[in-house]
């Protein structure tokens, strides 16, 4: 039985396991489990180190509105052979180095609780709207166009690379008719960058579908899935959320704000703001400006930036206009960082060729995609967004590592 089941059940014979807990009273040992803690009261403090896995027996007994179990058998099933070498108060980088330990708060098993519904139900909207699951090759054997950030491994004595997205095996299922695909899987990125939002494993969830009119028809779709989504989060994990990390769900009412490239670059200038991104992208400390304006002037924490210029975008995504430096782009942001990255592909073979011309050196090594076209393909669209960035923003977290199961980045690949 579940501690959080013996509410109504004084006087019951029963029996619960879970992990020894040390309680302040001499004759008193707490049980606990994910769904709560009750104390074993028996006659002399049964001698167990703390964190050790045990099995208890006894009678339920409501002394007052709280429940306690009078012992008549405790069980210990895997003994600790020591203190625990972390507690809430440690560092994160210790708690990392236990993470199997740190794990068992309830407050961290709550997050991969939330992690579960929320692919649920992803999947849940997508079943009903009719959508393919793929699963892309994780090794490649081109890098991709800009050669950039890529892990090599050896594969049979020739080089292969771990993919760092299944944009172009999504955009072969739109070429094969497919029309309507999702995926949830690993991808790969060799980021030196040690900040407190970027890794180099991580959990990409890919969408992409056909016969669009435009970039807008992707964001439309996107709108009404995440906040299907997130509805789903807040009915069933709502409560434990504000409990435990003081923050309610709030469900976005779409659409969303929708701002061009330009227009956020007017924003952050009256604002005083000089970013240190490329001309015509934002930095972090921007997107977190953009964020409040946002906030103050449309009462949403998710905005859509729009029409990015081709120079800070891939050679796939389609221009705006004929002629346009601009393309059908944009970024979700939540609170001012940035969940999912999207756009309007270029379908048309002789267009994407001469898009990806603007370097010519990389052209040979991305041929087998470009051949995808060939044949005829939808006009279409699609979006990734990461996975535990959506965590972070749903419940507060300001550190990637706090809501990923075994974090990996530039120095750590342990446990």
């Amino acid at each position: 039985m579940l501690v959080g089941d013996l509410p109504g059940r004084a006087g019951d014979v029963v029996r619960v396991c879970g992990w020894a807990q040390a309680a302040p009273a001499e004759d008193t040992l707490t049980l606990r489990d994910h769904t709560g803690v009750v104390d074993l009261v028996a006659t002399g403090r049964p001698a167990v180190t703390p964190e050790s896995a045990i099995e208890a027996e006894g009678t339920v007994i409501d002394a007052h509105g709280r429940l306690h179990i009078e012992l008549t058998d405790l069980r210990v099933l895997g003994a600790a052979v020591s203190r625990a070498p972390i507690d809430e108060r440690s560092s994160l980088e210790d708690r990392l180095n236990w993470r199997y330990l740190d794990l068992r708060r309830p407050r961290n098993r709550l997050v991969f609780e939330v992690q579960t519904t929320l692919e649920r139900a992803m999947r849940a909207w997508w079943g009903q709207h009719d959508f393919i699951e793929l699963h892309t090759p994780k090794l490649r054997a081109k890098p991709n166009m800009s050669g950039r950030e890529l892990f090599t491994v050896d594969y049979f004595g020739r080089p292969a690379y771990l993919a760092q997205s299944p944009q172009f095996y999504k955009q072969m299922a739109m070429a094969a008719g497919m029309e309507r695909v999702f995926e949830i899987g690993p991808v790969f990125r060799a980021n030196p960058h040690l900040t407190a939002r970027h890794d180099t494993e991580f959990v990409s969830v890919d969408v992409e579908i056909a016969w669009i009119d435009s970039h807008h028809d992707v964001m439309a779709l996107e709108e009404a899935w995440l906040c299907s989504v997130l509805a789903e989060v807040e009915r069933v994990h709502g409560e434990d959320i504000e409990r435990h990390f003081g923050r309610p769900v709030r469900v976005p009412e779409p659409p969303f704000p929708r701002i061009t490239m330009a227009e956020a670059q007017e924003v952050l200038a009256g604002l005083g703001h000089r970013s240190s991104a490329p001309e015509g992208d934002i930095d972090a400390g921007g997107e977190r400006l953009l964020a409040r304006h946002v906030a103050g002037a449309f009462d949403h924490e998710l905005v859509f930036v729009t029409e990015y210029p081709e120079a800070v975008r891939p050679f796939y995504h389609m221009r705006l206009d004929e002629g346009s430096g601009l393309t059908r782009s944009f970024d979700l942001l939540w609170n001012g960082l940035e969940i999912t990255t999207g756009a309007q592909r270029e379908h048309r073979h002789d267009r994407l060729l001469a898009q990806a011309a603007r370097n010519p050196s990389r052209v040979d090594v991305i041929r087998p995609y470009l051949d995808f076209f060939r044949h005829g393909c939808p006009p279409h669209g699609g979006f990734g967004l990461g996975l535990t960035r959506v965590l972070m923003c749903l419940l507060g977290v300001d550190d990637v590592r706090e809501v990923t199961f075994l974090p990996r980045d530039r120095e750590r690949l342990t446990p």
